[in-house]
């Protein structure tokens, strides 16, 4: 914790010693406030409430309460100064951009997490633990599918989703093994974060870069290594601390409820919707995602029809045809209960601490950027340590703050600089979050997920292997892509 309060308090002192460093405003109409007394006040409230985050586990605080509040007071702030200096309209529209930015990021998170918890409903994921646990695979070697799986799914699924589904997995094999549960989340983590590195559609800083025009598409592919060996690194360190031990056996037995695959199937296809939408038709992904939980909503009303239809006031059972018994002899049965599905049972279990924890950190940094600290940092490490020196700081940034505020103050600037140099800050930014469990969307949500196992400070012990591994991908990247910084942008 010693580190980050430095790192907080050291971005606090470089505001306050640089102030000449503060950008104009291109709009007239905004007010640079970094010299202000609210700025000055907006960004020490920011600062308790972060800490406030930090001791989490000591005060038994959710998360989401501080900031929430920082991001009332923080807005509250600017509009006052802005209608002091007789302006009414500024603040109210910067702060509704602000707003539209979490709405986008709210429903497409509410969407994937009910398509997560009605799978997990469906028996899904208990279906997973039972074939990893009969295949005969030790904890170690679910610590490198579950780690693997994460790397290769996030490009498609993304990182948060890809991050939410497999530490579901993670916690479920390893509810009796904590210390196995921590560091394969870690890894989950870690992986879904490198492998949204070098597609558009695996982290929202990729998206933003790819959507400013300044890398195309098929240029983040080259970032592919890199990524890997980001992961890679940090996994095979903390592989030697995983138990070579089996999961202890279960007498349970798996049930896949009726319709399992179909929710399975239908999250594919609205996974699809959201990347084939941005790609072809310029929409926002949410659009993609919410048309499909209309789809999920309407067989969630076939389910509960076929419910009452079948079970009535009588339980139904079914034993379970050939061809429902999978290549490793694991048993499916398909046994209603008298509960008929609900899918608002599904909504109502999202992890609603983590989404308005999203809303006050995106509140709390758009109000910081519109008094114009964002771009007073933006304009220091640019304007003084270089381009190589930024964006590697970038990634570091990103692990504190936020890596999409961060990428979007570097956008803003738009500095000079060739492909390499986008396809470096594109790499740290995407998994420089990875070195806090705070510090990545992912992290953040298997932190909720994997409430009182995953934590801050258990994330914090492996920070220095996930750090080895951030300096080993930057290296990689001038290694073999050194090409890419000789191609102007």
């Amino acid at each position: 914790m010693r580190v980050v309060m430095i790192k907080l308090l050291l971005l606090f002192v470089v505001v306050l010693i640089v102030p000449q460093l503060a950008l104009a405003a291109s709009d007239e109409n905004i007010l640079d406030l970094t010299r202000h007394w609210a700025g000055y006040t907006a960004l020490a409230i920011f600062i308790v409430a972060y800490v406030v985050i930090i001791l989490e586990e000591q005060i038994h605080m959710m998360k989401s309460k501080p900031v929430m509040i920082a991001a009332g007071l923080i807005w509250i702030l600017i509009a006052v100064v802005y209608i002091f200096n007789g302006n009414t309209h500024t603040a109210e529209a910067a702060f509704r951009h602000s707003l539209l930015e979490f709405a986008e990021l709210f429903l497409f998170l509410l969407v994937a997490m009910t398509y997560i918890n009605t799978m997990d409903e469906r028996g899904i994921f208990s279906a997973i633990r039972s074939w990893l646990v009969s295949s005969g695979f030790s904890l170690r070697k679910i610590y490198w599918i579950t780690g693997l799986m994460a790397f290769f799914m996030s490009p498609i699924a993304d990182n948060l989703t890809t991050a939410l589904l497999l530490a579901t997995v993670v916690i479920t094999v390893g509810k009796d093994n904590i210390k196995f549960s921590i560091i394969a989340c870690i890894s989950v983590v870690v992986a879904a974060n490198a492998g949204g590195v070098f597609s558009p559609f695996g982290d929202i800083t990729t998206l933003m870069v790819w959507q400013k025009g300044t890398v195309e598409f098929q240029q983040f592919l080259v970032l592919f290594v890199p990524s890997f060996v980001n992961w890679i690194v940090p996994a095979v360190i903390m592989n030697f601390a995983i138990p070579n031990a089996q999961p202890k056996a279960t007498n349970e037995n798996i049930t896949l409820r009726h319709g399992a695959f179909a929710v399975v199937g239908l999250f594919i296809a609205t996974i699809s919707m959201a990347v084939l939408g941005h790609s072809y038709l310029h929409m926002p992904p949410v659009l993609g995602m919410m048309t499909g939980l209309g789809f999920l909503k309407v067989f969630g009303f076939y389910l509960t029809r076929r419910d009452k239809k079948l079970l009535g006031d009588r339980e139904f059972h079914r034993a379970p045809d050939a061809n429902e018994l999978g290549a490793n002899n694991l048993q499916l049965v398909t046994t209603e209960t008298r509960k008929e599905f609900d899918i608002y049972v599904s909504m109502k279990r999202v992890e609603w601490d983590t989404l308005m924890f999203f809303y006050g950190i995106i509140l709390c940094v758009g109000g910081l950027g519109l008094i114009g600290y964002l771009a007073v940092v933006s304009q220091l490490m640019y304007g003084d340590l270089g381009a190589t020196n930024a964006n590697i700081l970038v990634g570091l940034l990103s692990a504190i703050i936020d890596n999409i505020p961060v990428m979007f103050a570097v956008l803003s600037m738009n500095p000079d600089m060739n492909l390499g140099q986008w396809l470096l800050v594109t790499l740290t930014a995407g998994v420089g979050g990875s070195l806090l469990s705070f510090g990545s969307a992912a992290g953040v949500a298997v932190m909720g997920q994997a409430r009182g196992t995953y934590t801050f400070f258990a994330h914090l012990k492996w920070s220095w292997a996930i750090m080895l591994g951030y300096i080993a991908s930057i290296w990689v990247h001038f290694l073999i892509n050194a090409d890419t910084f000789k191609i102007p942008v």
